[in-house]
């Protein structure tokens, strides 16, 4: 699902034997993108029970209360961003928008290596920082998909000029963490066009 201006893809995950879900980066804004959410959630007969985010800038993060608050669901992330957490509100005001975002906290530190399970399939947290000093990636090895957050993009990569951005960092995480991976992995961004590893070994121009 994309919402918000910024147009943040939202994803959910769950197998159809568990019924079980999470939800990565919940974007919504206002009544009208939650109800697009929770009709969704309903329609499929799911219990959403965790909230994963690949990083704490405001766009990926409008919901994660609601969303919390509303199934009873942990919000897990890397503590590295809780700089920006803090600071929510004011990221909002320096785009523009009249919104007050609380401080969230995170029910559980993701750390490089952890293993989240959702119905018996593991999802490996990969910490892939450069556009904020937190940022992670979700890697589901036996479906062969990667939720990058904003690290990569189809040819092209995350904002570095943003606080937390490091450029240097960020080129050392993509090719570290996700062009090792295998090159058929889809990856799955928080924005644009669904890539591939292999794409952007070959094509990206910000990694030759």
């Amino acid at each position: 699902m994309t919402f918000n201006p910024f147009g943040v893809y939202t994803y959910v995950l769950w197998h159809e034997e568990g019924k079980e879900a999470y939800v990565v980066d919940p974007g919504m804004m206002d009544d009208f993108e939650r109800g697009i959410f929770s009709s969704f959630i309903e329609s499929h007969n799911l219990n959403l029970t965790k909230v994963l985010l690949t990083h704490l800038h405001i766009d990926h993060v409008m919901g994660a209360q609601w969303v919390a608050d509303k199934y009873n669901a942990s919000i897990e992330y890397n503590s590295k961003d809780d700089i920006l957490s803090s600071r929510l509100t004011d990221q909002a005001i320096m785009f523009g928008l009249n919104i007050r975002i609380d401080k969230l906290n995170a029910d559980v530190n993701l750390k490089e290596g952890d293993l989240v399970m959702l119905n018996g399939e593991p999802i490996k947290v990969l910490e892939t920082p450069g556009h904020s000093l937190g940022s992670l990636s979700f890697y589901i090895p036996e479906s062969g998909k990667l939720l990058s957050g904003d690290a990569i993009f189809s040819m092209s990569i995350g904002r570095t000029d943003l606080p937390g951005g490091n450029y240097d960092q960020l080129i050392t995480s993509i090719n570290e963490k996700i062009m090792t991976l295998p090159a058929g992995t889809v990856i799955y961004p928080g924005h644009g066009d669904c890539t591939t590893v292999k794409d952007e070994k070959m094509y990206n121009p910000f990694l030759k």
